[in-house]
Parts: C-alpha cells; structure tokens; sequence
C-alpha cells in the first residue's frame, strides 16, 4: 500500500526575506538616503547616506538575503552599485560594470541572483541586461530582448523567476518580458492592463507579484490600479486602485511574503506607503516616514 503524502509537501520552497530597504532617490536634490522596512511593514526614520547620491535607480535582492542598489542618474548617467548586507547596511560604491544608464528596472531569479534590466542610456532607450552573482557581482552587458523601453518595472514571481513590465518606448505600453530561472529574458508577452510608465512591483504571497501605481496619462495622468502576476507569470487586468494615486515610487516584500510601496510624487514629494498583504490586497495610505522623495528604490534583504 502506497503511503499517504500531505499535499502541501510537494510544493517547492522558494527564500523569502522579511525586511526591505528604500533608498536613493530625489528631493529637488540627489540623495543616498535609505529607510528600512521591518517584518511588519514598519518604515524606519532616514539612514545617512552612503555610497553617490543619485535618482532613477533600481535594485533587487541575491545571495538569498542581500540586496543591491545600481546605475542611475547623478546628473550624467552611471552604473555604479551599492550592496546592502543581511542587516540592512549600505556599503561604498562598487565601480561600474555594464551600460550607465537610468530609468531601468531589476529583480531577482534562480532563487538567489539577479538582473538589471532595460532603461534610458544617453539620451536612447535600450533593452540591455546585466545579471547579478549571489555573490552581487554585476555581469557585463548581455544583448537586449524584447522591445527597448525605460521608466518600467520589474519583480519576482515563480519563486525564482522574474518578469519586467511596461515603461514607455516613447508612447507607453504593458508588454511585458519573462525571465527564467537562468536569467534568459523571454520575447514580449501582448500587454495586459492599463498601458503607463513610473511604476513599481514587488513580489508577495510567496510566488506571485504585483505591478502597481503610475502614471498613464489619463486626465492629471497619476495612476493608482495595480495588476496581479500569477506563480505562472501572467498578467491580471486592472485592480481598482487603493491609495493615492502617483507614479515614481518604488515597491519591495517584506514579511516573507507581503509588500509594500512606498513615496512618490503626486504634485509633490511623498513619503506614505501602501502595504500589500499576502493575497495581493493593496491597504490605504500609511503616514509618511523619512525624506519625503521619488524616483527611488526599493528591495528586500534578511
């Protein structure tokens, strides 16, 4: 006679991270600034800044419990890093590898890695991507796939793959692009929900991940509907947004299987955050903490 097994034992077991960091960004000013999130969601006051103050940065997780910050704009474009240790602490810059370029996107894949991709270098746009060792050493360029864009997003899902959505190519769009767990980007996938750009993503429930806020360009343009993406990949259509509605902020998980997004500009700076549970359901607006700022971000640690 067979043995009974529990269902639950067949389903793969992906790393979480329970705290998150928000960092870098834009006040009217570059800043390094960074706050940090703890495992109930709780943003922290400023941590001085470390490593060169720029905006329209992006960073992801490796190394299971690690995160990096990398490329952006300080005025001309870079592709300097910043590793965050299991504790949270920025270290100094890590010199450049890669195209400098800003407006890109990251997110980790193969449980333990990452990937920057995408992004605006010079004045084009570019679909180049640079994977990132568990060590948090940055690859050199790898040819672009897809369709080159910037201003987009990218998060987690599968428990380890990845997939960056949306941006605008000069009109914007909702295609979206696969990354499997080898760090290979997939060709477009037809675009699902409201087309827009300044967005933000993170990955919650464990294996699924969420796009969310922007900007779309309807009426004063600032956009607060957030898409679902399945353990499988796929794009929902529209949520009804929760939360005031702006594009240039950022998004990572906390709690091993939550998140969160965070600051912003809705006509002004902000710093208030929304909380995402672990079903995907987006909270109303938490009062701001830390440097009200936007063109930031955000990734999970520990």
């Amino acid at each position: 006679m067979f043995p009974i097994i529990p269902a639950n034992t067949l389903v793969a077991s992906y790393p979480t991270n329970d705290e998150g960091i928000f960092g870098f960004g834009y006040t009217g000013s570059y800043t390094g600034v960074t706050n940090l999130v703890s495992n109930a969601g709780v943003v922290a006051s400023d941590v001085a800044a470390v490593g060169t103050a720029r905006n329209t940065i992006a960073a992801c997780e490796f190394g299971d419990d690690k995160g990096i910050f990398g490329f952006g704009n300080t005025g001309s474009y870079t592709g300097v890093t910043n590793l965050v240790s299991n504790a949270g602490v920025v270290a100094s810059d890590v010199a450049a590898v890669g195209t400098a370029r800003r407006f890109l996107a990251a997110c980790s894949y193969g449980e333990d890695k990452g990937i920057f991709g995408f992004g605006q270098d010079a004045g084009s746009v570019t679909a180049v991507t640079n994977l990132v060792s568990n060590a948090g050493v940055v690859a050199s360029d790898v040819a672009g796939v897809g369709t080159a864009r910037y201003t987009l997003a990218a998060c987690e899902y599968g428990g380890d793959k990845g997939i960056f959505g949306y941006g605008t190519t000069g009109s914007l769009v909702s295609l979206t692009n696969l990354v499997s767990n080898a760090g290979v980007v997939a060709s477009d996938v037809a675009g699902v929900g409201t087309d827009r750009a300044y967005l933000a993503a993170c990955s919650y429930g464990g294996d699924k991940g969420i796009f969310g806020f922007g900007y779309d360009g309807v009426g004063a343009g600032d956009a607060s509907m957030t898409n679902l993406v399945s353990n499988a990949g796929v794009i929902a259509s529209d949520v009804a947004g929760v939360g005031t509605a702006r594009p240039y902020l950022a998004a990572c998980e906390y709690g091993g299987d939550k998140g969160i997004f965070g600051y912003g500009n809705d006509s002004s700076y902000v710093s208030m955050t929304n909380l995402v549970s672990n079903v995907g359901v987006v909270a109303s607006d938490v009062a701001g903490v830390g440097t009200a700022r936007a063109y930031l971000a955000a990734c999970s640690f520990n």
